[in-house]
């Protein structure tokens, strides 16, 4: 499923962007209901049910908002390099899908919830916050979508993933990721595991309890 997923994201990214509508902005707000094109922004929010979908380079100066429903495309597994920079943090509720890749995020990120497993752009959702320096901890619970990867970031920080419950057997792949804070695990759904990921074990400096104490 893993390779399906990528497969899809790009082919989604590459076909959309040169179509969507641009982002719109409103005073020091930017509704991001299309494509989000290289360049700074102030604070950047992505409405109910909305896809805003980027490459990179994106500059954030006072955050990232998804709202529920959404979906936030950066970047891609496949296609390696800097896609910007992020401050203030990413904070979303009830997404349909974040998928953040080669990003600088400042003031960590929360995920609370999630729309289900189902729905568009991809037809299926997922979560895939892959290859990041974030500095700030991470808070990613009680997401309901299809697959979640949390895999290769570098945090300064703790790590809170709970209650995460997917409809893929094979979800919540949580790997290959350093720490430097506390990693803590609980309640999810498949549990915790490589799945076909590849990746290694993750390096933390604090302590890991639950259901990550072995990863």
């Amino acid at each position: 499923m893993r390779k399906l997923f990528g497969i899809t994201a790009i082919s989604a990214l590459v076909l959309a962007i040169p179509f969507a509508a641009p982002a719109q902005a409103s005073g020091d707000t930017t509704m991001c209901t299309g494509a989000l094109h290289p360049g700074t922004y102030h604070r950047v929010v992505v409405p109910d049910n909305a896809v805003c979908l980027s490459a990179g380079p994106v500059r954030i100066l006072a955050g990232l908002w998804i709202q529920p429903g959404a979906t936030f495309v950066l970047g891609s597994e496949e296609h390696p390099g800097s896609t910007g920079v992020i401050n203030a943090g990413v904070h979303a509720t009830d997404p349909a899908s974040v998928q953040i890749h080669f990003a600088t995020i400042n003031g960590g990120l929360r995920i609370h919830g999630g729309s289900g497993p189902f729905g568009p752009p991809f037809d299926v959702t997922w979560n895939a916050i892959e290859d990041n320096q974030i500095h700030g901890g991470v808070w990613i619970t009680g997401y309901t979508g299809f697959w979640m990867g949390f895999i290769r970031n570098h945090v300064s920080g703790g790590v809170t993933l709970a209650n995460n419950t997917l409809a893929d057997p094979d979800g919540n792949e949580y790997v290959t990721n350093t720490i430097h804070g506390p990693m803590r695990c609980w309640g999810n759904d498949p549990a915790p595991q490589v799945g076909d990921s590849q990746g290694d074990a993750n390096t933390v400096t604090g302590p890991m309890t639950g259901q990550c104490a072995d990863l």
